[in-house]
Formats: structure tokens, C-alpha cells, sequence
């Protein structure tokens, strides 16, 4: 009797997967908008011929990812959802493979090299006076050290920050812990000695007479030492 109840859960929860793709199919092919309305639950059961419990559960699960939310009166309506809060919940190093954790640090490298043209077109005169402050507060270049994340939020968010892309902020500030947490875990191959290639103070003074070709290939630079030890 147990592996009969077993199979039955087994089933059900097969079906509640399809009803959640077919309503996200749904969303895609009516072309919804964020706030439209959808499809009231005893509709939804006729159009897909299934029961009310198993269209609750696969709602639930558009709820919890953000595709919908409740509203009086209006039932069910198309949200847009929160990513990064989505991301935040599971971008735990203590909890991601090491595959995956290695890609996350090489993602944050593609980034940084990837950003120049925005940081020419939307950086200010304020934008620079303030990334000469935190230059002046560095690490002495001469120091063993190739990441610091204290330095690397400092230098780097305000990078990212003159990008002006508010998407990329956010990704940014959950790459930064993984980075960090990827460069001490022993994930990486050992680094035999560390090379300053271009510092940040290098980078700041292409900011302000450079181009963005110049900067892309200084940036790949001064990442240098990351670079090392993947390859």
C-alpha cells in the first residue's frame, strides 16, 4: 500500500510541473503584461482539465517566483519579479557545487573587462574625483595580495556603479562574496607568485585620459592574477 500512495504523490507531482509550464506558456502566448489579470482558477481547471488543488499548487509555485501576486477584487495578476531576491536566496557558496561556484568567478572576470564603453559614456568628473579617493586609501601595491574584497568593493562597486546599469549593481554585490569565497577556497590552482599588472590607480588614470579599448585591455590586466589560476 505504501508504494502505491508513493506512485499516486509521484504522479500528482508530475502533473503540477506540467500545469506550471503550460501556464507559463500561457503568459508567453497572450503576450501579458505586468499587471494584466489572469485566468481564474475554475478556468483554468476546465481549460486543462485538471483539478483545483492541482492548479493551486502550480499557482503557488508562480507566486514564489514572483510571476504573480494576488490583488482584491482582480484575482490573480502578472508581477515582474524580484531576480536578484530570487538569486540572493540561493547564490549561497555553502550551498552551490564547485562547478558552479568556479563559473560564478569567471562570470564577475567577464564583467569587468566587458564594461569600459559604459564607464566612458557615463562617468562623471564627480565619479572620478571619488574613485581618486579610494585610490589614495589602496593597499601599497607592493603587498602580497591579489584580492582584498574590502579594496575590491571600494574600487570595483564604484565601477560598476558608473555603469549606470542598476541590473549589473546588483548582480554585483552577490558575485563579490562568491568571488571572494572561490579565491580562499582552495578551489582554484595555487598562486606561485603574485605580479601587480596594472593597479587601480593605472586603471583610474586610463579612466581619465583613455580610451575604452585601452581600459578593456588594461582591466584584463589587472586580473591578471585570477586569470593564472584557472588556466
Amino acid at each position: 500500500m505504501g508504494i502505491i500512495n508513493s506512485l499516486k504523490q509521484l504522479d500528482t507531482s508530475s502533473l503540477v510541473d506540467r500545469v506550471e509550464d503550460k501556464l507559463v506558456q500561457l503568459l508567453q502566448e497572450r503576450k501579458l503584461n505586468v499587471g494584466d489579470s489572469i485566468p481564474t482558477e475554475l478556468e483554468l481547471c476546465a481549460a486543462l482539465g485538471v483539478s483545483r488543488t492541482v492548479v493551486r499548487e502550480a499557482m503557488l509555485r508562480l507566486r514564489m517566483m514572483g510571476l504573480i501576486e494576488s490583488k482584491k477584487k482582480r484575482g490573480a495578476v502578472i508581477t515582474s519579479p524580484d531576480l536578484f531576491g530570487i538569486l540572493a536566496k540561493s547564490m549561497n557558496p555553502h550551498i552551490l557545487d564547485q562547478g558552479t561556484l568556479r563559473e560564478i568567478f569567471e562570470i564577475r572576470l567577464v564583467l569587468e573587462i566587458g564594461m569600459a564603453d559604459f564607464l566612458f559614456k557615463r562617468i562623471t568628473p564627480e565619479d572620478l574625483a571619488e574613485l581618486r579617493e579610494i585610490v589614495e586609501k589602496d593597499l601599497d601595491s607592493s603587498q602580497d595580495h591579489i584580492f582584498n574584497i574590502d579594496y575590491e568593493v571600494a574600487f570595483h562597486g564604484k565601477l560598476y556603479d558608473i555603469t549606470g546599469n542598476e541590473t549589473l549593481k546588483k548582480f554585483q554585490s552577490l558575485l563579490l562574496p562568491i568571488f571572494d569565497f572561490v579565491h580562499n577556497s582552495g578551489l582554484l590552482k595555487k598562486q606561485k607568485e603574485v605580479y601587480e599588472f596594472v593597479s587601480h590607480k593605472e586603471l583610474l588614470h586610463i579612466l581619465e585620459t583613455g580610451t575604452p579599448e585601452l581600459f578593456r585591455n588594461a582591466m584584463r590586466k589587472h586580473l591578471e592574477n585570477h586569470f593564472s589560476r584557472l588556466f
